[in-house]
C-alpha cells in the first residue's frame, strides 16, 4: 500500500541513490538488502524497519533527514 509518505521516501532514496550513480542492484548489495525490496522503497511500496532505513543511510552515505525531505509532520500518516 503506497501512501504520500512512502512515495516522497522512496523519491528520495531513487534520487540519492542516482546521485551516487548506484544501481538498485549495488545498492542492495551495500545495504543487505534485496534488490526487489530496493525497488519496492523507491516506489512508495515499502514501509521500512528503522532497521532497514540505518542499512540505507549508511550504503547512501548520506544523513536521515535527506531520506526524510520534504515529508511533513503535521499530516496523518497514510493520507
Amino acid at each position: 500500500m503506497s501512501t504520500p509518505i512512502l512515495e516522497v521516501f522512496g523519491a528520495n532514496a531513487r534520487r540519492l541513490r542516482l546521485k551516487r550513480k548506484l544501481t538498485q542492484e549495488r545498492l542492495a548489495e551495500l545495504s543487505s538488502l534485496h534488490p526487489n525490496y530496493i525497488g519496492g522503497i523507491e516506489r512508495g511500496e515499502r514501509n521500512l524497519s528503522l532497521i532497514n532505513i540505518v542499512r540505507l543511510i549508511r550504503a547512501l552515505q548520506c544523513r536521515i533527514g535527506d531520506l526524510f525531505d520534504g515529508i511533513s509532520t503535521s499530516e496523518k500518516p497514510g493520507r
